[in-house]
C-alpha cells in the first residue's frame, strides 16, 4: 500500500525550498496513495490539497487543517462524506467520479460555512431522484452544484419539498446499500476463484509437456505460458464488470503487475564470518577505505586513522571497539581490523577530523601485558643428555617485578646465616643442642641421653 510519506511531500514543496511546515499548496495526484496520513500534523498551513486520482478509500486526517479552502479528491474510491467539520475556512469540495451513494452524508458538511461549490457528478448518488433537490436543501450555503449556479428560485423550491425529497433518498439508499453488499460479496468470491485457479496454473507448468529433451520442454512451456497470458489479458479487459471500488482497485493492481513483473529471487548470500568458531578475529575492508595502524612512541597508545569519506555525515558510523579488534560500520559496510595486542575500550577516544574526514581511534594499550621473552635455563638446571641449543630456545614467561602486586612467600623467613630457623629440621635441632651446652645447669642436674629433649 502507497501512503503519503515526509519524502514525498518535500519533493512536492520545491516550490517553497523544501519547507513542508509552512507550505501552502501541494499536489499529489496520481501517486496511487491509499491513505491519507500525516498531512495535518506536518502542514497546518495548507489551503489547496490535489488528491485526485488515487486509491483513497476515506475521508481523513484533514479535519485540523482550519485554513483549508479547497480539497480535490476526485476520481478516488470514496463512499462516504465525513471528517470534514473541522476544514473551518473550506469553500470548494471536488469529489467527482468517487463512489458516494449515501447522500444523506452531505449534510455533515453544514458545519462548513464557508462552502460554496461542491462537485457530486460521477457518483452513484448522483442518478438518484430528487438528488439536486436535496442536496440544495441540505446546504444552504451553498452558491454552485455540480458548475451549475444555485438560483435564488431554486432553493426556494428546493426547501418546499425536502421532506418528501428526503424521504425519496432514503429509500433508495437503502437499495444502493443492499445492492453494494451483494458486489462485495461477489468480489469476494472471485479473488477466492482467482487463487485457487493460480494454484492449478502452477501445478500444471511444473507437470506439464510431451516427454522430450530439457531444451524441448523449456521451449513448449515458456510458449504455453505465452499463450495462457495473452489469453488471460484478453479475458481481463473484454469480460464485463460492475464499476465498484473494487474493480478499481483490481484494475490497478492488474497494470502495476504488468508494469512491474515479478523477477526470480535470488539466493540470499551466506553472512560474512566475521570471528571463526576457533575465535580467531579475520581482517574485513567492504568499503574499501584506507588506514593506517601505529603505536605513539611511548608503546602504550595504539592508533588507527581511517580515511571515511569526507563528505559522509557522522551519524552514518557505528564504531565498536573491543580489546582485541575494532569495528567501524560505514553506511551499512562493516570495516573490522584485529589489534596487535591488548587495549582497553572505556579508555579509547573517537574523534573525526573536520578537515579531512578522516575518523581516528586512540587507544590506550592494557596494563600489566604479559608478554614472551626467550631465557637460557643456567647450566646446573640442564638434564643430563638434553641438548644445549633446544634449552637455550625455550620461551620462558616473564612478568615484570614492578607490577607484581601478590606477597612474596620467598622472603617471609630472614636470610641471617645465624638464625635458629634457617635450614633443615636436622640441622635446628643440632643448633639447639650446641645452645644447651653453653647454657649453665643447676646443681644436681644428669643429662639422661635416653630422656628426649623438652623443646
Amino acid at each position: 500500500m502507497v501512503y503519503i510519506t515526509e519524502d514525498m511531500v518535500r519533493r512536492r514543496a520545491e516550490h517553497n525550498n523544501c519547507e513542508i511546515f509552512t507550505l501552502e499548496e501541494i499536489s499529489l495526484h496520481q501517486q496511487d496513495i491509499e491513505g491519507i496520513e500525516f498531512i495535518e500534523k506536518w502542514c497546518r498551513d495548507l489551503r489547496i490539497i490535489y488528491l485526485q486520482n488515487n486509491l483513497i478509500p476515506k475521508i481523513e486526517n484533514v479535519g485540523r487543517l482550519k485554513k483549508l479552502e479547497y480539497l480535490n479528491l476526485s476520481m478516488n474510491n470514496i463512499e462516504v462524506i465525513e471528517n470534514l467539520e473541522g476544514c473551518e475556512s473550506l469553500q470548494k469540495l471536488d469529489l467527482t467520479l468517487n463512489f458516494i451513494g449515501q447522500l444523506s452524508s452531505v449534510e455533515t458538511l453544514k458545519h462548513n460555512i464557508h462552502l460554496r461549490e461542491i462537485f457530486l457528478v460521477g457518483n452513484p448518488c448522483s442518478d438518484f431522484e430528487g438528488y439536486r433537490q436535496y442536496t440544495v436543501a441540505a446546504l444552504p450555503q451553498l452558491k454552485w452544484l455540480d458548475g451549475s449556479e444555485i438560483s435564488r428560485t431554486e432553493r426556494i423550491r428546493a426547501n418546499w419539498g425536502l421532506e418528501e425529497a428526503r424521504r425519496c433518498i432514503q429509500r433508495q439508499e437503502q437499495e444502493y446499500l443492499k445492492k453494494r453488499t451483494r458486489e462485495k460479496e461477489e468480489a469476494q468470491r472471485n479473488r477466492a476463484a482467482e487463487r485457487g485457479e493460480s494454484k492449478i496454473s502452477q501445478r500444471e507448468d511444473s507437470t506439464c509437456g510431451p516427454p522430450g529433451s530439457q531444451e524441448d520442454k523449456e521451449n513448449r512451456q515458456t510458449e504455453y505460458k505465452v499463450t495462457e497470458e495473452e489469453q488471460r489479458e484478453k479475458e481481463f479487459w473484454e469480460t464485463p464488470c460492475a464499476f465498484t471500488p473494487e474493480s478499481r482497485f483490481e484494475t490497478y493492481k492488474h497494470l502495476e503487475k504488468k508494469k512491474n513483473p515479478t523477477k526470480p529471487t535470488k539466493p540470499q548470500a551466506p553472512p560474512r564470518t566475521l570471528i571463526t568458531a576457533e575465535g580467531r578475529v579475520l581482517n574485513v575492508n567492504e568499503p574499501k577505505l584506507d588506514f593506517t595502524l601505529t603505536e605513539e612512541e611511548d608503546g602504550n597508545t595504539v592508533v588507527l586513522d581511517l580515511a571515511v569519506y569526507r563528505h559522509m555525515d557522522t551519524s552514518l558510523l557505528d564504531v565498536d571497539v573491543q580489546p582485541m579488534y575494532v569495528r567501524v560500520i560505514i553506511k551499512g559496510k562493516i570495516f573490522q581490523l584485529a589489534l596487535p595486542a591488548e587495549v582497553r575500550p572505556d579508555s579509547t577516544t573517537c574523534r573525526r577530523s573536520q578537515t579531512t574526514g578522516h575518523l581516528v581511534l586512540t587507544m590506550p594499550r592494557a596494563k600489566g601485558e604479559i608478554k614472551t621473552k626467550t631465557v637460557p635455563r643456567p647450566p646446573s638446571q640442564t638434564k643430563p643428555g638434553q641438548n644445549k641449543s633446544n634449552v637455550n630456545g625455550r620461551e620462558m614467561l616473564e612478568v615484570d617485578p614492578s607490577k607484581h602486586s601478590g606477597i612474596d612467600l620467598a622472603n617471609i623467613v630472614a636470610r641471617d646465616s645465624g638464625s635458629i630457623r634457617e635450614g633443615p629440621l636436622e640441622m635446628r635441632r643440632n643448633q639447639t643442642c650446641a645452645a644447651s651446652e653453653h647454657t649453665s645447669f643447676s646443681e644436681g642436674f644428669v643429662d639422661d641421653p635416653d630422656v628426649p629433649p623438652l623443646i
